[in-house]
């Protein structure tokens, strides 16, 4: 079943390539316009706004708190209940350091916050807060998925893997775009209605 959308789309794989293609339209277009100039980085203010432009097109829910449980295999994301503490207690997290700004990026990802488009816009958010605290981004060109994807399961129970991954391909192209939109490739990081797509609860 594909979820409820704005372009009345019923067909999963259809609506999956439908949600890439505007997602990485916006997303340059956040890259180019200083949109996000006017947030602070490491703030849920902030990834919710990155969310709400990407996914506004398509879902009612972009930029909004998910009102579902999901699960993504056995590992189950922050129960809604305690969703917005979740999210205010990452929101305190420090970010001085690359160490730090990564165990902020993980609590983050356990708290899940929004139905769909969680790791997209993860990742801009991410490399958001590397900008600013270090003068860094991720490459996401030299970070082999398979990599990232097995440390980022493992990383609720241990980031040191997840920590590798990403310093090994810190650069300081930050305002390579090409750099930047690799982050948001729909199919190199297996989002939206492949194989990791959360389930709902």
């Amino acid at each position: 079943m594909a979820l409820d959308n704005k372009l009345n789309i019923t067909d999963p794989a259809e609506l999956a390539r439908m949600e890439e293609k505007i997602s990485k339209k916006k997303a340059v277009e956040l890259f180019e316009n200083g949109y996000l100039d006017h947030y602070e980085a490491g703030t849920f203010e902030m990834l919710a706004a990155i969310h709400k432009y990407l996914f506004d097109e398509i879902y009612d829910f972009a930029g909004k708190i998910r009102t579902v449980n999901i699960a993504k295999g056995s590992f189950r994301f922050a129960p809604v209940m305690y969703l917005q503490a979740a999210i205010e207690n990452v929101e305190k997290m420090p970010q001085s350091t690359f160490d730090e700004i990564i165990e902020k990026y993980v609590e983050m990802n356990i708290a899940h916050p929004f139905r769909e488009g969680n790791g997209r816009s993860a990742r801009i958010w991410l490399d958001m807060i590397l900008k600013r605290e270090l003068n860094r981004v991720v490459d996401w060109s030299n970070v082999e998925k398979e990599d990232y994807l097995l440390a980022m399961e493992r990383s609720p129970i241990k980031d040191i893997e997840i920590k590798f991954v990403l310093k090994n391909a810190l650069t300081d192209k930050v305002n390579d775009r090409e750099v930047y939109m690799k982050g948001i490739d729909h199919s190199y990081f297996y989002e939206g209605y492949a194989i990791y797509k959360a389930k709902d609860l």
